[in-house]
């Protein structure tokens, strides 16, 4: 759908450096831009190849202007683009309706206007908001509810008692309250401990693809509103994820440890159990996390520590084959023999 200048700018909170009246009929990136697109620069080598693009116009920040296109000015170009993607490219929106292969328990609630679609099963009692949508091959246990706008892509499996709250996006393959990991050892073997908590998620979340949430033992499993999750990460039983948190792929985080607010976990690290993170931590990629973490802070390394520090150990580290060169040759100079 084809939109001017002026209409997207004003979607986007920006100006028009330019004709207003300019039709805009697609969104691509400088290198991949054809007459009538629009694309964005966020830097002055990005605002370069853009100029020098078919593209018609440019989202650009207040330091830009051109000669050659139309600008629209915005305060945030990344942001500007996450919005305007969505403009260009919105998702499909799927019809109401209960597809004939689905099975849907007498018991459940289903809004009329949520989407269920082929070879969903969904248990009894369950409770299906507003524009739900349950895309293909779904799962949905005994007693869970899923508030407007939840949307399981395929092959999602949801456990009894979940609790999904508005706006929640759930990718392929993700498994929502299966068993925490719990055992004790009983004369030589491993005893399981039932898990018979559940999993609470808040609005505006979104869960990536293979993902796995357990349950709790007892109580629950707690993700924030606004969290968002990368695809293939595990969350043990009986954490507590705050909000607007950002856990990044292959992350691992083992039963009961608590995170605050706006907490980013990079990629494959790792946390123990029982901890406390503290609002605005950073943990860094493959950082092995055992202690807790005080608000604001950023902690590297494995075992994790606070970045000074393990900066410092680095430096160190790389200096001491220097150091060991310089001790080898006093050691021959005074004729000393190291043992």
């Amino acid at each position: 759908m084809p939109f001017t200048t002026a209409e997207i700018a004003k979607l986007l909170a920006g100006e028009v450096l330019g004709d207003a009246h300019a039709t805009l009929t697609g969104f691509a990136t400088a290198d991949a831009a054809k007459p009538g697109d629009l694309t964005f620069a966020e830097n002055e080598e990005f605002f370069a190849a853009a100029e020098n693009s078919p593209a018609a116009a440019i989202i650009a920040d207040a330091r830009f202007t051109s000669t050659k296109k139309i600008v629209i000015r915005v305060a945030q170009p990344r942001v500007a683009f996450a919005k305007a993607i969505a403009v260009f490219f919105p998702e499909p929106k799927l019809p109401a309706g209960v597809h004939p292969t689905a099975v849907v328990a007498k018991s459940a609630q289903v809004d009329p206007s949520a989407h269920i679609g082929p070879h969903c099963v969904v248990g009894e009692r369950v409770k299906l908001g507003a524009n739900v949508v349950l895309q293909s091959c779904n799962s949905i246990g005994d007693d869970a509810v899923l508030g407007d706008d939840v949307k399981l892509f395929p092959n999602v499996t949801i456990y009894p008692r979940t609790q999904i709250g508005k706006r929640v996006r759930i990718h392929a393959g993700a498994v929502i309250g299966s068993d925490g990991f719990g055992y004790v050892l009983d004369s030589g073997f491993h005893r399981k401990v039932m898990q018979i908590g559940n999993v609470v998620i808040g609005d505006d979340v979104e869960i990536g693809a293979n993902a796995t949430v357990d349950r709790g033992a007892l109580g629950s499993t707690v993700i924030g509103k606004g969290t968002k999750i990368d695809n293939l990460v595990q969350i043990a039983h009986n954490v507590q994820i705050g909000e607007h948190c950002i856990v990044i792929a292959q992350v691992g985080i083992a039963g009961s440890t608590k995170i605050g607010n706006y907490v980013i976990l990079a990629g494959q690290a790792g946390l123990a159990g029982h901890l406390k993170i503290g609002n605005q931590a950073i943990v860094a990629a493959q950082a092995g996390v055992m202690t807790d973490i005080p608000d604001g802070g950023k902690w590297l390394g494995s075992p994790a520590q606070p970045d000074k520090e393990f900066k410092r150990q680095v430096v160190a580290l790389r200096r001491l084959p220097d150091l060991l060169k310089k001790i080898s040759a006093w050691e021959k100079k005074l004729g000393v023999n190291p043992e």
